[in-house]
């Protein structure tokens, strides 16, 4: 069954929709629009000082979010290589950034999915979304729909149907001003 409009028309009235990415489902929502975050922040019973992802179809859907003008040529190009893809990127945050996407941190992950449904919902959102792993905080994510219905089928208004790109563990983090790999990919 394609909900992709309703999926779509749920993040654009503020609400948290799951959605497959690269190897797991994530659970998202307007970056833009801090009540839709503590939705997504109580729903996983995340603590809003550890951050979350922005996913996007594109770099430019990021530049609102980046401040670029704190890396070089040599980190930009690097980032920029790896897209799109399963990298996720911390970059120094813009101005743009409230606490409720950065967190503690002055830094924002940022990510360009090669998953054709992510960027299709992206591309028709008009900015990225959020993106944490579908699952309560201490489980393991969750990989299709059916465990995203278990685990958080009665909090979510829409799961985005789908599959995952077939990885089999959340995408890789670095640094983008030192090159370090903060978690394996």
């Amino acid at each position: 069954m394609d909900n992709f409009e309703q999926a779509l028309a749920a993040l654009k009235h503020g609400e948290v929709i799951a959605y497959p990415t690269e190897g797991v489902f994530g659970v998202g929502c307007d970056p833009d629009n801090p009540t839709a975050i503590e939705k997504l922040l109580e729903l996983k019973q995340r603590p809003v000082e550890k951050g979350l992802i922005l996913i996007a179809a594109n770099y430019d859907q990021l530049l609102p979010y980046i401040d670029e003008s704190q890396l070089n040529d040599e980190q930009l190009n690097t980032v920029k290589a790896s897209w799109p893809g399963p990298y996720t990127w911390i970059m120094p945050a813009s101005d743009r950034v409230s606490h409720w996407v950065s967190g503690q941190f002055d830094s924002i992950a940022v990510r360009v999915t090669d998953h054709p449904l992510v960027q299709k919902m992206c591309i028709a959102f008009e900015k990225p979304l959020t993106s944490t792993s579908a699952n309560l905080t201490g489980l393991p994510p969750c990989m299709t729909t059916e465990e995203v219905e278990s685990q958080l089928g009665d909090k979510l208004v829409v799961i985005l149907a789908g599959q995952t790109s077939g990885r089999d563990k959340p995408s890789e983090i670095r640094d983008a001003k030192t090159g370090n790999i903060l978690r394996q990919g």
